[in-house]
């Protein structure tokens, strides 16, 4: 038997707009190229994609399930520019057959830097989820799928309002280096950690079968790659083939696979369509599509997955390179994160001392702030050889990474000016 474990990853970030040294505009964000990306991406990807998901969904009579992460930052241009599109996953969630996965909601890489926004973000995230899907999330995707030991242990770590563990278990890159001579078609537990949310299972892990999933999400129209064209029936049997290795195969990739990454023309959405049957007939009876909630019920762990150092989703070293690797991206996350706790206890103070004016300007600095946190913004800044730097091309908005950074530091420093001002103007009587 092998169960197909679906996930798709949904985001776009509040990108910035070319800001100088001489900007005095409290206004950072490209509000009109934001919205025609994010109105592009829903035209070639979120709407037929997912509606196209619903149909699958009632057509296989909930045999055909999925699961999605989608961030805080893609809901709130959702809601702003395609709602259709948000009612739409509102219909997925009304099936039963669809799941939403935890995260942050600012796609941030913020558990490096502040457990503390971590925390925060985490629950803004669950409390947006539970609000437009009334679903509470009990597994969790760390941005990019970055993730460690340390990881494992404060996300097990983290409560319900009963007190109890609030996750299941995490997704996580599973990285050849890291299992060995071991499959990632089983499910994991890390070391060092206690009982998640299933009574009696301990806080558990699965991981993504990169060479099936990169099938798809990056092979799929290559006219030079040795299996094309991928049929439906081809990647049912390779599929099938996990029996004898496993039980899972954890299909993880962005949604923008769909549409986006590989076009329609590729026939792409076809393949999707015709897959389950092509699952299910490879071996009537055995193959089958689950959640990873399910998976999590379903399915001990077999073993340890042990990372001490951080991994991620992201080229091909599955390292944090793509966001830490020179020491532009350093310095400026470093810088950010500089920011968080003099802004925060001048938002705390505002509010204690009833000055509803301060608190109100300090609270749209706060908000920017958060928004800086976005992985993408160091994505762009990124100076890795090009076959790894293809993926921080999409939707780049910067000439070189330079300009990123430039641009990046330019907000910052209005930034701080406008925390400044806000903490040493009078007092509203």
């Amino acid at each position: 038997m092998a169960s197909v474990c679906f996930y798709f990853q949904v985001h776009q970030p509040w990108r910035l707009r070319r800001y100088s040294v001489f900007d005095t505009e409290p206004f950072y964000f490209q509000t009109d190229a934001n919205k025609d990306i994010c109105l592009k991406v829903a035209d070639k990807c979120y709407r037929p994609a997912t509606k196209l998901i619903l149909d699958m969904v009632r057509a296989n009579q909930g045999n055909f399930r999925v699961s999605y992460a989608i961030t805080g930052t893609v809901l709130d241009q959702l809601e702003a520019w395609a709602p259709d599109v948000i009612d739409t996953f509102k219909a997925l969630a009304d099936t039963g057959c669809c799941e939403f996965i935890g995260e942050t909601y600012y796609h941030s890489l913020s558990f490096l830097y502040s457990r503390e926004e971590f925390r925060d973000q985490v629950n803004m995230h669950t409390q947006r989820i539970e609000d437009l899907f009334g679903h509470t999330p009990s597994v969790f995707r760390n941005t990019e799928l970055t993730y460690n030991n340390d990881v494992a242990s404060f996300v097990s770590g983290i409560k319900d309002k009963d007190g109890k563990p609030r996750f299941k278990g995490m997704l996580c890159e599973g990285v050849d280096r890291i299992l060995g001579y071991r499959s990632p078609n089983f499910v994991y537990r890390p070391p060092n950690t206690g009982e998640g949310a299933i009574p009696g299972k301990p806080f558990s892990l699965l991981l993504k079968n990169y060479q099936l999933s990169d099938d798809i999400a990056f092979r799929f129209s290559n006219r030079g790659w040795e299996e094309w064209p991928l049929t439906t029936e081809k990647f049912a049997k390779w599929v099938h083939d996990i029996n004898g290795n496993g039980y899972l195969c954890n299909l993880f990739m962005d949604y923008e696979t769909l549409g986006e990454h590989q076009w329609a023309d590729t026939g792409i959405f076809e393949f999707l369509e015709a897959l389950p049957k092509a699952i299910f007939d490879v071996a009537p009876g055995e193959n089958h599509f689950i959640t990873p909630s399910e998976a999590f019920e379903q399915f001990d762990p077999v073993g340890e997955y042990d990372v001490p150092h951080m991994i991620s989703w992201a080229d091909t070293e599955r390292d944090l390179s793509a966001w830490l690797g020179n020491s532009m991206q350093s310095n400026a996350l470093h810088e950010l994160f500089k920011l968080e706790h003099e802004l925060k206890d001048a938002v705390a103070e505002s509010k204690r001392a009833g000055d509803h004016r301060r608190s109100e300007t300090l609270s749209h600095v706060l908000d920017d702030w958060r928004r800086l946190t976005t992985s993408d913004h160091f994505y762009y800044m990124c100076t890795k050889y090009f076959a790894d730097g293809d993926v921080h091309k999409y939707f780049n908005p910067y000439d070189s990474p330079y300009d990123s950074y430039i641009n990046f530091m330019n907000v910052m420093d209005n930034l701080r000016v406008r925390l400044a001002k806000a903490k040493e103007a009078p007092v509203a009587v």
